[in-house]
């Protein structure tokens, strides 16, 4: 099976197994999370597809948290040419790491 889910202002493509990083939920490790924001499923072949309206109505994506750590970090950078204006910062943005335990429809 195969869903895409929506959470974090984002979407993802998923299949049972999978291990993604989305943004925090805010959960403890090996506690479940249920996504009902599916917006299609469809089996490996293509042959059943269900593409919702926004969403896909009794859909449901079950996962497990692995962990939920910040991730690298990354350099931002402001730079106005002729005027001395330069400011260098860090950020590392908060994740939690999933595994995709069950896809219903």
């Amino acid at each position: 099976m195969i869903a895409i889910i929506k959470t974090g202002g984002k979407q993802y493509k998923v299949k049972e197994k999978d291990i993604i990083k989305v943004e925090k939920l805010g959960k403890k490790e090996g506690n479940e999370v249920v996504f009902k924001d599916v917006l299609l499923v469809s089996d490996e072949a293509a042959k059943k597809v269900s593409v919702g309206t926004p969403k896909v109505k009794g859909a449901e994506v079950t996962a497990k948290v692995l962990e939920e750590k910040k991730d690298k970090k990354i350099m931002v950078i402001k730079y106005k040419s002729k005027v001395r204006y330069r400011r260098k910062r860090g950020h590392r943005q908060w994740y939690t790491k999933l595994r995709i335990e069950k896809i219903s429809a």
